[in-house]
């Protein structure tokens, strides 16, 4: 399939809606990140970090694979975090050529307090909002998980 052929599938309407959604969404990713309880921390880092803290200790080279970047830049990333003190290199239970990578307590209650300050301002947020438009928004999360997801 060729780009000419993929968009000349698509709709106005769906190039609006595409419009659309990819102002909403970067606005609201915007102002989710200045709640960020700390500047100290890079997007990629932080990312890494919530990562290693849904998925639990994995190999540098998976947590690359999770991020979608590429293993050398997941290594320079690591390392950063590790001279924090927020992750910590541990040995690979099976392959001792391996190592697996695990958020410290520290990074844990960092992202925690990142978390709630995060979804505290989005509960505020949410208060404002008509219960129709409540549950809109109840309905188009899982969409845009997957679609984030792709």
């Amino acid at each position: 399939m060729s780009y000419a052929q993929d968009m000349a599938r698509t709709t106005v309407a769906d190039t609006e809606l595409s419009s659309a959604l990819r102002i909403s969404v970067l606005r609201l990713a915007r102002r989710l990140r200045a709640e960020r309880s700390s500047d100290d921390l890079t997007l990629t880092q932080i990312s890494a970090l919530s990562a290693l803290d849904r998925h639990g200790p994995i190999t540098p080279g998976e947590l690359a694979a999770h991020e979608r970047v590429q293993p050398p830049s997941m290594t320079r990333v690591v390392a950063a975090l590790e001279d924090k003190g927020l992750v910590s290199r541990v040995a690979h239970p099976t392959d001792r050529r391996q190592v697996l990578v695990a958020v410290t307590e520290q990074a844990r209650g960092m992202l925690l307090e990142d978390r709630r300050r995060r979804e505290a301002w989005l509960v505020a947020q949410l208060a404002d909002l008509t219960p129709a438009e409540r549950v809109v928004l109840q309905a188009a999360a899982p969409i845009l998980d997957r679609l984030a997801a792709s």
